[in-house]
């Protein structure tokens, strides 16, 4: 159900097995998997196996094809043109394909159903296709994960891991150690939720078998710190009246190697000064998560339309906001006042009817006409 154009968090939804996205919020999100039968009852592939080979064939698309025989797991990493793909009736091989929703209306339509969720944690939609009897193997996943099976059979068996040490010598991290405790058949339109870091091993029954798996991005610390440095270092502008580093009390010194702690301090401060504006932290993490992923490049139109009718961003486009700025592809905007109110609709909705529109302000209206040109946005 909707109102005014949101979702109705408390409305039982089938997608969740009769549970309201509140409620599975509440009881499973991090905590435990859920099987949840004809989820999306009557789904269809969202394109067909020879429109999947011919993209797992294109540049700028991540693709990955994964081989069993025995014991010995092969890993390839795309383009893979045709010739590169087994035999369909070999058993044991796997194809992926990362990002589907950024290629094809359909994924990023099915993706569309999970914003219930953050649009900063929602990541991506990837598409496997296999063989009788291909998998990747029993691995873990460091984020949380949607398995929505779309076209044939898959086994899924999942368990806790205990024991995350990895086989030596393989080009998979696939789990040394691994004791099921749950063993489910997944039919077309069944879907299996996992937390991060629970054990989990499908494999497909009777080839022909086509898999969605919706993830969620979860950054590391490390990641995290890496990138917002980055770019608050980027933001840092030099001042016409900053002062340069003094040291006129530094004597004379017979170990030129040492680094004066007066200069360490001085770094410590430049540091702080940086960071000294409230909002550099939120504007660098909100221009970090909205920005695309590395294969993502717009085209601007050849005829760009004016700024009236229904405004849609286009699929790959990443739009956010927080209390005073809003962030469009790596980009971030101040809003305030009417503007804000709309335009954050335009973020959680991704649509924003003529009446809306027509409310925008003369700034507003310009801004969008250039995420317009440069092809961020659609008019239908």
């Amino acid at each position: 159900m909707v109102k005014n154009g949101y979702m109705d968090l408390n409305q039982p939804l089938p997608l969740l097995g009769g549970r309201s996205a509140a409620r599975f919020m509440q009881r499973h999100w991090q905590k435990r998997p859920l099987l949840v039968r004809q989820a999306l009852p009557g789904i269809a592939a969202p394109l067909s196996r020879a429109a999947l080979f011919a993209l797992a064939a294109a540049q700028g698309v991540e693709s990955r094809l994964v081989q069993r025989r025995g014991d010995q797991w092969a890993l390839r990493h795309g383009p893979l043109p045709r010739r590169a793909l087994p035999p369909l009736g070999q058993p044991g091989w796997t194809l992926l394909v990362q990002g589907l929703d950024l290629h094809v209306q359909a994924a990023h339509e099915l993706l569309s159903l999970f914003r219930f969720m953050p649009g900063a944690r929602l990541d991506d939609l990837m598409l496997s296709y296999a063989s009788d009897g291909g998998g990747v193997g029993p691995h873990v996943d460091s984020y949380d994960v949607f398995l929505l099976q779309v076209q044939g059979r898959r086994r899924w068996r999942v368990g806790r891991a205990d024991d995350r040490r990895f086989v030596d010598g393989l080009p998979l991290k696939i789990l040394r150690r691994f004791e099921p405790r749950h063993d489910w058949l997944l039919e077309p339109g069944d879907m299996l939720y996992l937390p991060p870091l629970w054990a989990h091993d499908g494999v497909a029954e009777g080839g022909d078998c086509m898999t969605a798996s919706i993830g969620f991005r979860a950054p590391a610390p490390s990641e995290l710190a890496r990138e917002l440095l980055m770019r608050l270092g980027e933001g840092v502008e030099p001042g016409s009246d900053e002062a340069l580093y003094r040291d006129a009390g530094q004597p004379a010194t017979d170990r030129p190697g040492e680094i004066p702690a007066a200069l360490q301090r001085f770094a410590a401060q430049s540091l702080h000064a940086a960071l000294r504006d409230p909002q550099a932290l939120p504007r660098a993490l909100g221009e970090w998560l909205s920005e695309p992923k590395p294969q993502v490049w717009f085209e601007p139109p050849p005829h760009p339309s004016a700024l009236q009718g229904t405004l849609r961003l286009d699929r790959r486009t990443r739009m956010l906001y927080d209390a005073r700025h809003l962030f469009v592809n790596g980009e971030s905007f101040r809003i305030a006042g009417s503007d804000a109110r709309l335009l954050r609709e335009l973020a959680d909705r991704r649509v924003l009817e003529p009446a809306a529109v027509s409310r925008l302000s003369l700034q507003a209206r310009e801004t969008m006409g250039e995420w317009l040109a440069a092809g961020w946005l659609e008019v239908d």
